[in-house]
């Protein structure tokens, strides 16, 4: 008898560990699987029906902001045929407003690249007085209506300019406007990203004896760059479909500061509703293009980054 009660307490707190090993099903149901009700317990048919549900609800809501009016202005442009079409997005009006367009807005864009770098390095990595202040008036052109943006824009670079500076009827006014609603693109475009930037690797390279601008381009650049293509395939989609803030400071002269967005306007003014819609798709394919590219670059260089760890 004495044996046996030994042997009993020796395996008593085997099977008491047993029973007491934590069970992750019973703590985090969702690991069970789909067929035990899926994550939050809405899983099985209700959760099926939820995330119907959801999906309907959002392909609704993008179907009525932006595939419908995308058809509309697509069906717009064919009333007149592809001869009608081709003959809107050809004639030498549209060329020049395109080049007008594109040749400011890619030098936009540029500019951006660099400045808007440097602005998102300065708020993440140094502090310095006014900081917080700095960091709001980042997001002004987006608060700031743009037409109010033209007038300031005018007021400061007119021809009563209180600085000497006239830009009025000029690219570069026209590039300035630009400059100012497209700012906070690859600005917040960078900041989140830069604050995960591993310091530790950075600390590294340089107790090894990297110099600083080998540390930025090996290291800190590569982590950021999927986030500066991504700001700045915006900052050049919104830049080639401006109208508001250049409409005062560019002045519309044909050949060379009127955009494509303006002469947009003075085709709906002729009642040419069919031409404005065709120089509007041709905008609308090459903004989609060029963030298209700019987004498949941008995903390879994370790619790259993610085997180089």
């Amino acid at each position: 008898m004495s044996d046996e009660r030994l042997r009993e307490e020796h395996t008593a707190p085997d099977e008491l560990r047993e029973d007491l090993q934590p069970s992750p099903e019973a703590i985090r149901p969702e690991l069970t699987g789909p067929e035990s009700g899926g994550l939050g317990g809405l899983g099985g048919a209700g959760g099926r029906g939820m995330t119907s549900l959801r999906v309907g609800v959002a392909t609704l809501w993008l179907s009525v902001i932006v595939l419908l009016p995308l058809a509309a202005i697509v069906w717009q442009s064919a009333k007149g045929g592809w001869s009608a079409f081709v003959a809107a997005a050809t004639s030498p009006s549209a060329i020049d407003s395109f080049r007008v367009t594109l040749t400011v807005s890619a030098a936009v864009t540029v500019v951006n690249l660099v400045f808007g770098l440097i602005v998102a390095w300065v708020l993440v990595r140094d502090d310095f007085p006014g900081k917080r202040l700095v960091d709001a008036v980042i997001d002004l052109p987006f608060a700031l209506p743009t037409i109010v943006a033209s007038v300031v824009l005018l007021a400061l670079y007119g021809p009563s300019s209180p600085v000497g500076i006239h830009l009025q009827h000029t690219s570069y006014g026209v590039g300035v406007a630009l400059l100012f609603v497209t700012l906070p693109f690859v600005v917040r475009a960078v900041q989140p990203v830069l604050l995960e930037v591993d310091l530790e690797a950075e600390q590294a390279a340089a107790s090894l004896g990297a110099s600083n601008w080998t540390i930025f381009r090996t290291i800190v650049l590569p982590a950021l760059m999927p986030a500066v293509l991504s700001g700045a395939g915006l900052a050049f989609s919104r830049a080639i479909g401006e109208f508001g803030s250049v409409v005062l400071i560019g002045g519309a002269v044909p050949g060379k500061t009127e955009v494509s967005s303006q002469w947009i306007r003075t085709l709906i003014e002729n009642d040419d509703r069919t031409g404005a819609a065709s120089i509007s798709i041709v905008l609308l394919a090459i903004s989609f293009v060029v963030l298209f590219i700019l987004r498949a670059l941008g995903s390879r260089a994370a790619k790259r980054e993610e085997l180089a760890k």
